[in-house]
């Protein structure tokens, strides 16, 4: 599982071992040999020659193997990718994610959804989980007034045994259930943020899908990249994926015979988001950041969905109630 010791273990590489084995003994062979895959990169000579943040519309499992494979072979450019922590619950998954330099992200509700499982032996309700969401929500606000919410039907285990969530020690002597989720996802964002840096520092692209979870329509982006993106000035280059979801069509690793189109759009660099600047320095995903400035967050990733939405055939473009048309509940953290 993702925990805080497990995030410190990882080690970046300029050149990822994982990533050129995958590339010369899977992706290789499945993509020129059989079935063949035909992999189109519409608008290729618009990505700068810099280290970039690649945003991308997720449909799958695995659409962003064939990008990351071209970008290898045409440009020996190489990339880590934000996955899900919950990737890293089985042991040869994980291994192969940590392999391949990928980069977990630890949300609030991974952390809530597994210390639940940990502790009650089975995963929470919805009910259970969106009390549980609210009571975490409402203690990240910097200065908020905190409000009657009933608990009654949360396992008492959950709000009142001392124990480690994730590698962070909570005792519920010492402070609340929320307070102690919000530790945790402190701890485990500030190794991720250090990862990012990481990333940085090699010349690595990064490739992230500010939608969050898997789904065929594009629905709205969450704040998180720009959090990064805005803190380190990154350049922004939108990807349309189209296509992949034919070619990979399950959990197997193998794509089908099909085209995958994907069409790049301009460059999006810092001094473009100049309406959301922010100028002070923060933390990436601190409370305190999100509250502050959200506006701005939300201001910058509304523009690069847009960018994303331009890139997309109709069936992928934006779904009629900007919402998820993939997994949902729970099953999206676990």
């Amino acid at each position: 599982m993702l925990d805080l010791p497990r995030l410190k273990r990882i080690r970046l590489m300029k050149r990822p071992i994982g990533q050129l084995l995958f590339g010369y003994g899977l992706l290789g062979p499945n993509y020129t040999l059989l079935p063949g895959v035909d992999i189109q990169l519409e608008g290729f000579e618009k990505i700068p020659n810099e280290p970039v943040i690649f945003a991308m519309n997720h449909t799958d499992r695995f659409n962003y193997w064939p990008f990351m494979y071209k970008m290898w072979r045409l440009k020996q450019r190489h990339m880590t990718v934000w996955v899900k922590g919950k990737y890293y619950e089985a042991p040869i998954t994980g291994a192969l994610m940590e392999l391949t330099s990928n980069l977990p992200t630890a949300s609030r509700g991974y952390i809530i959804s597994k210390d639940f499982t940990l502790t009650v032996g089975r995963r929470p309700t919805g009910a259970e989980y969106a009390i549980l969401r609210d009571l975490v929500n409402e203690e990240a606000i910097p200065g908020g007034e905190p409000t009657s919410i009933d608990v009654s039907s949360v396992p008492a285990e959950v709000l009142r045994t001392k124990r480690s969530i994730l590698g962070v020690d909570f005792d519920p002597a010492e402070c609340s259930y929320a307070a102690g989720i919000n530790r945790v996802f402190s701890a485990m964002m500030a190794e991720f943020v250090r990862l990012n840096e990481r990333s940085f520092e090699l010349g690595l692209d990064l490739l992230v899908f500010p939608q969050g979870t898997r789904s065929i329509r594009l629905p709205r982006g969450h704040i998180g990249m720009m959090e990064i993106a805005l803190r380190y000035k990154k350049t922004i280059v939108p990807i349309g994926c189209n296509g992949c979801d034919l070619v990979y069509t399950g959990s197997v690793p193998i794509g089908k015979s099909g085209t995958i189109v994907y069409r790049i759009g301009d460059p999006i660099r810092y001094d473009d988001l100049s309406d959301f600047h922010i100028g002070e320095a923060y933390v990436p995903f601190s409370a305190e950041a999100e509250h502050k400035h959200h506006d701005e967050f939300q201001g910058a990733i509304d523009l690069v969905m847009d960018r994303i939405n331009d890139l997309l055939d109709p069936e992928y473009q934006f779904s009629d109630d900007g919402q998820s048309t993939g997994v949902r509940g729970t099953s999206r953290f676990i």
